[in-house]
């Protein structure tokens, strides 16, 4: 019985040690900037993946169009067997023999014309009649065939283009996931901040609240102080720990949502910089109204050259076609009584010419569709560049002025710090009510968190100025 009553103990104190050490292995805080968070957001990122396979994609595509520039080399290879068999009959007759003739120098057959038009051969040699056998068998078939497009109306050279052209859209569509994941990952990024912030702003509030219910309890103990004060004070301290809890749970929210953006586990445990927030940039890049470095724009300028190359592809179906061809055969196989019929080779040389000549109007039709596709191409490149500029200038806007509520938060700020001073020191010497000094801390929480709030949205804005300008990265 002590035996196991010693082994049982032994188990638990293991468990103690032991359970302590692997949650404190999981819950190990990771240190994260925000350029690492970028890094792994853009590792992790599903749709960056599938972009990378749509440009290895349309990049063979364009590798496998570029072979058409090249001649075509086919083999084709026929052997078969086969039991049919047959035969046939010639009839025999007289076979006329040809003599010279000194006269003309050419072979006449030796005739004698009748009076009723026929006649009567002189030289003959019999041709028995016969009858041939012949058996299929084994047939073997074998051909090379060369062909090079010498012209082909421009069906080549667009479909090319056209296949690059996707190649460059599937690259710049890289980009504007990359861009797009950044954005997001700026955003998980400064909201997490945010949330953290709000929740040190809270817990400094309550610790000043703490400490002014221990100089009021003191006051109160000697007669100073009326204890409603004491209730007002415990007031405050309710709703700032309520503040705290809600602050936490949103900081608890803010981190699991970075977590899954850039592929961590929910439950990480994420320790953030806020420090690495810049408060401006050039002025340069804020006065830059372009939107030529965005992907869209180039994405945008891509849809209007194919378009432009459809319309030449559909061109060319109705051009003529013009392209070289040589081929080597050999075939063996068909007896004939006890020999082959068929055992040689060949070779073939030519051009082939394809002219369209009547379409009824099909031509005309199919060129003022795609030519219709162009320009709705065209005139959804103007109105997209317009949207982009639009919001180009909005996020130059919304920058400057969070810049601008940068400056004014902070001067309330320390505006809020020498009020709360003040409000203070009048208390402490009679001159004014507790409520005075409770609404100046409120004031001091509320400018506080207007300062973090202010910070993170100039930290936002920055982003999404760079990426209006298609400078993200």
């Amino acid at each position: 019985m002590k035996t196991i009553r010693y082994k049982t103990l032994v188990l638990l104190m293991g468990a103690v040690f032991v359970l302590p050490a692997r949650a404190h292995a999981q819950n190990a805080v990771r240190q994260l900037t925000l350029e690492q968070a970028r890094e792994l957001a853009l590792q992790n990122n599903k749709d960056i993946t599938k972009s990378k396979l749509t440009i290895e994609q349309t990049q063979n595509d364009m590798r496998a169009y570029k072979t058409n520039f090249y001649p075509r080399i086919n083999a084709l290879v026929t052997d078969f067997y086969s039991t049919s068999h047959g035969d046939f009959s010639i009839e025999g007759g007289h076979l006329p023999i040809y003599t010279l003739n000194p006269t003309t120098g050419t072979y006449l057959p030796n005739v004698t014309p009748n009076a009723d038009g026929s006649y009567t051969l002189n030289q003959y040699a019999d041709f028995p009649s016969q009858k041939i056998e012949y058996k299929l068998n084994n047939i073997f078939l074998g051909s090379l065939t060369l062909t090079q497009p010498l012209y082909m109306g421009g069906k080549i050279r667009s479909a090319y283009k056209m296949a690059s052209l996707g190649a460059n859209m599937a690259t710049e569509n890289l980009r504007l996931a990359e861009s797009q994941v950044l954005l997001r990952t700026d955003e998980a990024y400064t909201q997490a901040v945010r949330a953290r912030q709000l929740a040190d702003v809270a817990r400094s509030y309550k610790q000043l609240l703490d400490e002014l219910m221990k100089n009021v309890e003191s006051a109160v103990r000697h007669g100073l102080k009326e204890r409603n004060d004491i209730l007002k004070v415990q007031v405050k301290l309710n709703e700032a720990e309520l503040s705290i809890q809600r602050a936490d749970n949103a900081t608890r929210l803010a981190t699991m949502n970075l977590c899954h953006i850039v592929g961590l586990p929910l439950t990480t445990a994420l320790e953030l910089r806020a420090d690495q927030f810049s408060d401006d940039i050039p002025v340069a890049d804020i006065v830059e109204q372009s939107v030529a470095r965005r992907p869209e724009s180039a994405i945008l300028q891509a849809k209007t050259d194919i378009a432009a190359q459809q319309v030449r592809l559909t061109r060319s179906d109705y051009m003529p076609q013009l392209a070289l061809f040589a081929s080597g055969s050999y075939v063996n196989g068909v007896k004939v009584g006890d020999s082959k019929l068929l055992n040689n080779g060949a070779v073939a040389v030519g051009a082939m010419l394809k002219v369209p000549i009547v379409t009824f109007g099909e031509r005309t039709y199919k060129i003022r569709s795609v030519k219709a596709k162009q320009q709705l191409a065209q005139m959804d490149q103007q109105d997209l560049t317009e949207q982009m500029l639009l919001e180009l200038a909005r996020a130059t806007n919304l920058y400057a002025e969070a810049q601008t509520e940068v400056r004014l938060t902070r001067n309330s700020l320390e505006q809020a710090e020498e009020n709360m001073r003040l409000a203070r020191k009048q208390y402490d010497v009679g001159m004014e009510p507790l409520s005075q000094l409770l609404d100046a801390q409120a004031l001091w929480q509320q400018a506080s968190a207007d300062v973090v709030n202010a910070q993170c949205q100039l930290q936002l804005a920055h982003t999404q100025l760079l990426k209006a300008q298609g400078r993200l990265k």
